[in-house]
């Protein structure tokens, strides 16, 4: 995706670098104590690296204010079949705000052609937000309606990976997803693994495949399992760390003092999402950020306006000239919301008042 100020790959490399360090001193993985190199790149068919490239993103101070946005979140699900704590969704608390719901596939296709005619054609459509979207039985038929309008650079999603099976997974594939990002739980099985394999199997060429798990409460052992069930059936593995990015929701066993890719944490004043991504929720209401697990940031509703006069909207303005003024403290989701300082790869502060100038 796009960005501005990058956190610096060599301090990614150097935390990693310590961590499997780490793991090597202390776990033999084998009854004659042999080393951990199948972690190692030379051994291991995916990158070590975080699924958000921090190289050769656009310099947002440049281009913004932006005609279409890059990245568009479009919510299948907002169900959830895991019981993630650390998730709004899955530990059940988005309840008491909303009801969870099936995007209505009518809806999905006016949606997708009303994404369809944004002046230009829009970088990403991430077919995920706050559920699991492979619950949605319409999933490949989603992917490849999206696929054949021509005006998505790519599609892509994010799942837990706990409903991937030979025949989904060959439906999908077809309908030519581009990327799939799965979210490992600690605890998975031997058939969890062989349908991930399966997937990545048969996507060779068509589907990348980026694999991720969260590292905090895991062992030692259990990370160097990771990493050897799942290194040679991913383009892209990494091990994360929790963040308290989810706003008015309390993450426990945060380490206050590292990011979710092992970078430094760095307090961030403007939100760089507002200016290149905007979020559909499964009932078709536009949230002005994909963290809004409660709605309660709404632009519009889809059913009855276009996204484009929402994007081009004065909500959405009012909340970027918030941002670029340094008052986002005073917006209730956004002055409580640590994405920014765990999270985000851009940081575009020091621009402000160059860009709330191109704005006027």
């Amino acid at each position: 995706m796009e960005g501005m100020k990058t956190i610096p790959l060599e301090t990614l490399r150097i935390n990693l670098s310590r961590e499997l360090s780490n793991l090597s001193e202390s776990i033999e993985v084998t009854k004659r104590k042999k080393p951990i190199a199948y972690i190692t790149k030379e051994l291991m068919k995916a990158e070590i690296k975080p699924r958000i490239d921090f190289e050769g993103r656009t310099k947002l101070e440049t281009v913004i204010p932006l005609s279409t946005p890059y990245l568009v979140f479009l919510d299948p699900s907002d169900i959830c079949n895991a019981n993630c704590q650390w998730c709004p969704t899955g530990s059940k608390e988005a309840l008491k705000y909303k009801k969870p719901q099936l995007m209505d596939f009518d809806l999905y296709q006016k949606i997708i052609d009303d994404l369809s005619s944004m002046p230009e054609p829009i970088k990403t459509l991430r077919l995920y937000k706050d559920g699991e979207p492979l619950l949605h039985p319409k999933f490949p038929e989603m992917v490849l309606y999206a696929k054949e309008s021509g005006r998505f650079g790519q599609v892509d999603t994010t799942t837990n990976g706990s409903l991937l099976r030979p025949t989904l997974n060959i439906q999908i594939i077809k309908a030519g997803l581009d990327k799939m990002f799965v979210s490992v739980p600690t605890e998975y099985s031997p058939a969890y693994v062989k349908n991930v394999k399966h997937f990545y199997d048969n996507s060779r060429d068509k589907c990348q495949v980026y694999v991720k798990t969260i590292g905090d409460d895991m062992t030692e052992g259990t990370k160097v399992k990771f990493m050897k069930d799942f290194g040679d059936i991913s383009d892209r593995i990494f091990i994360e760390h929790l963040s308290p990015c989810w706003p008015e929701f309390d993450v426990k066993g945060v380490q206050k003092e590292i990011g979710i890719y092992g970078q430094e944490i760095k307090e961030v004043q403007v939100c760089s999402y507002l200016f290149y991504s905007l979020s559909i929720n499964s009932d078709g209401t536009v949230s002005a950020c994909f963290l809004d697990w409660k709605h309660s940031m709404l632009l519009g509703d889809l059913k009855k306006e276009s996204f484009k006069s929402i994007w081009n909207g004065k909500l959405l303005r009012d909340y970027r000239i918030m941002h670029l003024t340094k008052a986002r403290s005073l917006l209730r989701m956004c002055g409580v919301c640590q994405q920014l300082a765990y999270g985000a790869c851009d940081d575009i502060d020091a621009y402000a008042e160059e860009i709330l100038g191109r704005m006027e």
